[in-house]
């Protein structure tokens, strides 16, 4: 059963970037690979009967739950309380699955391979988009820009963790594709977040020497040959992409302020335990005093101040609180001996830390899987000090 829960472990993070190819097949195809994981799981756990190794991310996880369905119990006349904590806990389940098994029977680079190629499919699928379906920003598997760049520019610092101390010349044009086309189909969603992001990641390989300075310069060098070709080949449509983008960037910036606004109002009217799961959604209209007529039901385009909103100060402090073992942990692997991998891992997970705070991505996997493989690789660092000393 091994080979079993490596497999939909890797397709769990691979198929994450893909929901939207997902939902097109049926509209639960999204959750087969999590769900099957799951059971798998469990099952083996049973046969051998062993329970999963500690970690204080358990603690956390475990602790977030608590506050999680305290806040929706206090709110549970909230249009979307129950529908948005049942978004939540297959996270908290799932990541607690991963930590396990990525500290046993999964390979931590099979699962950082895994996804960034899902995430590589996906900026084809962008591109695509953008060339064949003549739409102005690129979209493919996700019908957001914005989430869509999140997934690419929180897997491109992942390709640095499959670099092989070989050298192997096919195996080092592979990866600089697979980098090109990740950081072309971020580049298609036009996301100034995804870009923030990127920019943060790769100054942070960079500081850290997992990434020479000149791979950035050829890799920005050769993005933009991409783009050159682009505007020889496809002129008009990205002028008018260009043009579009730029008309909403304003009111991007206005409305985010407003949301932002009344995530505030939310978290000081209700600090102890917020206004429940999806609460933000279903009270922004009251709090914002009707601010956007058009749009009734938003998210905050801030994860941080819609996760304390929506739980109050304790449930931001946990969510935090992984955040930071996961910076914790990474750093006790990498100074171990993990370098290039955590290095890689740690700046994966700055993109995601920067790209959240324009969007609200508390509902997609690379938050929870990064934490995860930064567990389990402490786990395993752990194991190996503890059959060393014996």
């Amino acid at each position: 059963m091994t080979w079993l829960v490596r497999v939909l472990a890797c397709a769990t993070v691979a198929l994450a970037p893909l929901e939207g190819y997902l939902l097109e097949l049926h509209g639960q195809a999204a959750k087969v690979a999590p769900g099957l994981l799951v059971v798998a799981w469990l099952a083996r756990r049973v046969w051998e009967r062993r329970v999963p190794r500690p970690h204080p991310v358990h603690g956390v996880l475990a602790l977030f739950a608590v506050v999680l369905l305290a806040s929706t119990a206090l709110n549970a006349g909230g249009p979307y309380a129950v529908e948005y904590l049942l978004r939540w806990l297959p996270f908290l389940v799932v990541t607690v699955v991963l930590v396990d098994v990525a500290s046993r029977e999964v390979p931590i680079r099979a699962l950082l391979a895994s996804i960034a190629g899902g995430a590589a499919v996906a900026a084809v699928g962008a591109l695509h988009s953008l060339v064949a379906d003549g739409q102005t920003r690129a979209t493919g598997p996700l019908e957001d820009p914005n989430d869509l760049a999140y997934f690419l520019v929180a897997a491109l610092p992942l390709l640095v963790a499959l670099i092989d101390g070989r050298r192997s010349a096919a195996r080092a044009a592979g990866l600089a594709a697979t980098a090109l086309v990740l950081a072309a189909g971020a580049a298609a969603t036009f996301s100034r977040g995804g870009g923030l992001a990127l920019t943060a990641a790769l100054a942070w390989l960079v500081a850290r020497r997992a990434l020479p300075v000149r791979a950035v310069v050829g890799g920005a060098a050769a993005l933009a040959a991409v783009g050159v070709a682009a505007l020889v080949l496809a002129g008009p449509t990205l002028d008018r992409a260009l043009q579009e983008k730029s008309h909403i960037a304003g009111s991007n910036v206005d409305t985010r302020e407003l949301r932002w606004q009344a995530a505030a109002r939310m978290l000081t009217d209700r600090p102890v335990l917020g206004v429940g799961p999806g609460g933000f959604r279903g009270g922004y209209a009251a709090a914002s005093h009707n601010a956007e007529v058009d749009e009734q039901n938003p998210v905050a385009h801030n994860m941080y101040l819609e996760v304390a909103a929506e739980l109050g100060v304790p449930g931001f402090g946990l969510f935090a609180g992984l955040l930071a073992i996961a910076a914790v942990s990474s750093e006790r692997v990498l100074r171990a001996g993990s370098r290039r991998p955590m290095a890689a891992a740690q700046a994966s997970l700055i993109a995601v830390v920067v790209a959240s705070t324009f969007l609200s991505q508390q509902y997609y996997l690379p938050l929870w899987s990064l934490v995860a493989v930064v567990a389990a690789a402490d786990l395993r660092r752990r194991g190996t000090e503890c059959a060393c000393s014996t």
